[in-house]
């Protein structure tokens, strides 16, 4: 199934969260081809890349966020994982991964306990490159602000309360996808 299939599955009505969706996804998957294009050296699965990026966040749509347009049950820091459990009843494993290891720069099974964070217990960080290229492409744009491409000190700067650790990631992704 496409993507585009896909989330007309589950956003089967034109209203803001769909639109919005949609606007962001497309943002991402732009930004993530853009580092398939600047770095062929990489060999990215630009396909892949496409997919993920317009699938990576498909379960806002269960969590609340109003400000957003989301009116779910969950806690929003949820959508990366409730997404994933979509995408495996979808039989998409690798998009899965995709979807639940894009919080911040990641999440490691520490900072899960230490922070209390609602999440199942687990290993949240983008492995693959492709996994880092999305994650690193989905920085730059908030939902809240969907208008704007952030730049990349001001990424940086939103991710400073994730912990000094995600900022030097993303410098990093920076270094190598930039």
């Amino acid at each position: 199934m496409t993507p585009e299939a896909i989330i007309e599955k589950y956003y089967p009505e034109d209203n803001a969260l769909r639109r919005l969706l949609l606007h962001h996804s497309h943002q991402v998957a732009q930004k993530a081809l853009d580092v398939a294009d600047r770095h062929p050296e990489l060999g990215l699965d630009r396909d892949f890349l496409y997919r993920a990026a317009m699938l990576h966040d498909i379960g806002i749509f269960l969590t609340d966020a109003p400000g957003i347009h989301c009116h779910g049950a969950e806690p929003y820091l949820l959508h990366g994982w409730l997404g994933a459990q979509l995408m495996r009843r979808e039989g998409d494993e690798r998009v899965a991964r995709v979807c639940e290891r894009h919080t911040g720069t990641g999440l490691t099974p520490e900072t899960i306990a230490r922070q209390s964070l609602p999440l199942p217990p687990g290993d949240y960080r983008p492995q693959t490159l492709e996994e880092q290229v999305v994650c690193y492409a989905d920085k730059f744009f908030s939902k809240s602000h969907p208008e704007r491409e952030r730049s990349v000190a001001q990424t940086a700067h939103s991710l400073e309360k994730f912990g000094a650790e995600g900022v030097q990631i993303f410098l990093a992704w920076q270094e190598r996808f930039g």
